[in-house]
């Protein structure tokens, strides 16, 4: 019976050095990788032109609604 004991001692350590290695071996790889690229930074220019034209496009759409009053929503 003692031997099994011993037995289950060695396996539990085994096992808690096993994780232990597997932790550090993802930490290790985690930290490795290379952070990517950020995506291209939108600029004031960009942000004006696209409001720029949403803005046209409400014209337009009031305009159209205007000339034909019984196509409202």
């Amino acid at each position: 019976m003692a031997r099994n004991g011993l037995e289950h001692d060695g396996m539990q350590r085994d096992l808690v050095v096993g994780l232990l290695g597997l932790s550090l071996l993802g930490l290790g790889a985690c930290t490795g990788q290379q952070s990517k690229p950020s995506s291209p930074t939108v600029t004031p220019d960009h942000v004006r032109s696209h409001a720029d034209q949403t803005f046209e496009k409400l014209k337009q759409e009031e305009q159209h609604r205007a000339v034909d009053p019984a196509a409202g929503p």
